[in-house]
């Protein structure tokens, strides 16, 4: 069965394909009263839509969002909500050459393997015009977030070998790669315009932080806080890895070092280094949750490679249309929506395992 759902209390199914009319998202477990109009969607659509500037793909997509249900007087009802997103500048005829050719990179021929027939106007489910859903959904879950004072803030930190040396929130919206270090920042645009001349692309790195994240958050053993927050994230096309914390670097660490130890901060236990990215046994801490995950060089690119076609023949293809030399930019918005969704489920969730001490039944 075909899984295009997430969540168990708050959970989103999207539809739709990157070529058809329109993609959409369906949330179901949506509080009531909490405040939401167009605008508010349209805000971080704006920042995941293509066309944005010379490092993102040329499709002018709108992304304008429509609220069809779950809204009443710019308040959610606490029934479905939906959401419409039209496709209004696709082109088909672009990926008629390649309707025969598996592209290198793609999903094309595990989708043929799959349902043995595939969509091949910009892969259908597999094109990351998908996470449009995703990151509209997300505006919900953030709202959700603030009003329990927790916040999802993403952004590049590495493309290609060009890593960013610090991090300053404000300038993250003010350069097209969304990096927290603004040097760092003009080197990673050359970088990515060099791939594109050279038709050519370049992956990198994201990191997110959650500040405010409540403590209790996951449900061990087998829905441990950071196997969910994997999930989430590796079914965004194009991530490829995941690490918390410290990550890869605790395998050259000593448990003396990689331990964080506790101490109280007035009641609040505190710890004096988080190793652990915020999350011990799979439940959060209450210190930030901070992780960062691999982005992939886009795989079309306009170079000659070698592959096959259906009929299984060899050949050789060179991508054409309109693609993103470098994903991190626009995806950045839709690793922040995936986190803010995930958190949200476990909050609800969590509401329901324990009452509060006035409700507690006595022994």
């Amino acid at each position: 069965m075909a899984r295009n759902t997430f969540g168990n209390v708050f959970s989103i199914t999207t539809f739709g394909e990157s070529h058809g009319k329109a993609i959409g998202v369906i949330i179901d477990g949506v509080p009531a009263g909490i405040p939401l109009t167009e605008s508010d969607i349209q805000f971080d659509l704006d920042k995941r839509r293509p066309g944005q500037n010379s490092l993102t793909t040329q499709r002018s997509e709108a992304d304008k969002a429509e609220i069809l249900s779950g809204v009443f007087e710019r308040k959610t009802t606490g029934t479905p909500l939906c959401i419409l997103i039209a496709n209004t500048d696709h082109r088909s005829g672009d990926y008629s050459a390649i309707q025969n050719v598996f592209r290198p990179g793609h999903a094309d021929y595990t989708f043929l393997k799959k349902y043995g027939l595939r969509d091949y106007r910009g892969g259908g489910r597999s094109s990351g015009r998908e996470t449009a859903a995703r990151v509209a959904a997300g505006t919900v879950a953030k709202k959700i977030l603030r009003a329990h004072n927790a916040n999802v803030i993403a952004y590049t930190l590495a493309v290609a070998d060009i890593y960013a040396q610090k991090v300053d929130y404000s300038v993250i919206e003010k350069n097209p790669v969304r990096c927290a270090d603004l040097t760092a920042a003009e080197h990673m645009i050359k970088k990515i315009e060099e791939a594109r001349l050279a038709k050519d692309s370049v992956g990198g790195i994201i990191e997110a932080v959650v500040h405010g994240c409540p403590a209790g958050l996951g449900e061990p053993v087998f829905d441990k806080l950071e196997g969910l927050l994997g999930h989430a994230l590796l079914s965004i096309g194009g991530i490829k890895g995941i690490e918390f914390g410290s990550g890869f670097q605790a395998a050259k660490m000593k448990g003396s070092t990689h331990n964080d130890k506790f101490y109280l901060d007035g009641d609040r236990v505190r710890t004096t280094s988080n190793h652990a990215g915020g999350i011990l046994g799979g439940i959060s801490t209450g210190e930030d949750i901070k992780l960062r995950v691999s982005v992939k060089p886009t795989s079309s690119i306009g170079q000659l490679q070698n592959t096959v076609t259906t009929n299984l023949e060899n050949t050789t293809i060179a991508i054409e249309g309109r693609h993103d030399p470098c994903l991190c930019p626009r995806i950045v918005p839709v690793i922040e929506a995936m986190i803010a969704i995930t958190l949200v489920d476990c909050l609800l969730l969590q509401k329901t395992l324990q009452l509060p001490p006035s409700q507690t039944p006595e022994l």
